[in-house]
């Protein structure tokens, strides 16, 4: 037999854990619904960056370098630092937008 008390408690937990369980679970779900709700009111990502900022140099296809030559019919190509990306391999979208006017 279980003493009235042990059973009270153990009770009495149990609902303080399901009443946490409950109120973890509908604040989850509400805090996602808020931040799905924002995401379509301020704009999806950027298709170019992914919502990253940067997105791969196209000039050396994020090699890095390019293959140069000073005569037109090149005898010997050379292999200089990228222009476009400094060697970084990625552009960022502010530079690439600054000489944008809408």
């Amino acid at each position: 037999m279980i003493p009235p008390l042990l059973r009270t408690l153990a009770t009495g937990s149990i609902v303080l854990l399901g009443g946490a369980i409950s109120i973890s679970a509908l604040t989850t779900s509400v805090l996602r619904r808020k931040a799905l709700i924002n995401k379509e009111k301020f704009g999806k990502l950027c298709l170019y960056c992914r919502g990253k900022g940067f997105y791969k140099c196209k000039l050396c296809k994020a090699n890095g370098t390019i293959k140069w030559s000073p005569l037109h019919d090149p005898v010997f190509v050379n292999p200089c630092v990228c222009p476009t990306c400094e060697g970084n391999n990625d552009v960022s979208i502010v530079w690439e937008m600054d000489g944008y006017k809408s």
